[in-house]
């Protein structure tokens, strides 16, 4: 899991430098619908299918998934989501991956990932940081962009970030309105 990851690079903002290995792994989960923060894309573009959602556990210590897997061919690019630092280049039981640090406190893990980016890197949302690695997926024999977020310990459900997933509402009807 990648709860065992840690991470200190010098340049790294504090939030980002600690990855600690926690003996459970806590899941944030948002009681109100928020829009999505601005300045988020999708790790691949054109946005991919979702091949798996984020699944948060009922317990901390559940079975769970804790990111949404993306549908995308080998060796398509991986981009940044939004703007951070590299904090981690590595590869964790079998498989690559890649950790940019935000901030906003918020920390993206992508796997499995071939990385052109660089621990310590500066990166721009939408900037090319890898390629998705073949092989080494979840998904196999597809290919998927695994991509987990986490604020602090706390994992947080990617799709947040790049869905408006407030509720629509229904205006009450306006002749003024309609004139203008």
């Amino acid at each position: 899991m990648l709860a065992m990851l840690t991470a200190t690079p010098a340049a790294a903002p504090a939030e980002a430098r600690t990855v600690s290995a926690a003996p459970a792994t806590r899941v944030a989960a948002a009681a109100v619908p928020t829009p999505a923060p601005r300045g988020w894309q999708w790790p691949l573009q054109p946005r991919p299918p979702v091949v798996r959602p984020f699944d948060a556990p009922e317990q901390l210590w559940s079975a769970g998934h804790r990111g949404v897997d993306l549908a995308g061919p080998p060796g398509a690019p991986v981009r940044s989501p939004a703007a951070g630092i590299v904090v981690f280049v590595g590869v964790v039981v079998d498989r690559p991956v890649l950790t940019i640090a935000h901030a906003d406190g918020l920390r993206t893990s992508l796997e499995p990932v071939v990385a052109s980016a660089h621990r310590g890197d500066h990166v721009a949302a939408g900037q090319v940081v890898g390629r998705l690695a073949h092989g080494a997926s979840h998904c196999s024999p597809a290919s998927c962009l695994h991509w987990g977020v986490r604020l602090g310990e706390d994992y947080v459900d990617p799709l947040s970030l790049v869905l408006d997933r407030r509720p629509s509402i229904l205006l009450p009807f306006s002749p003024a309105a309609a004139r203008s």
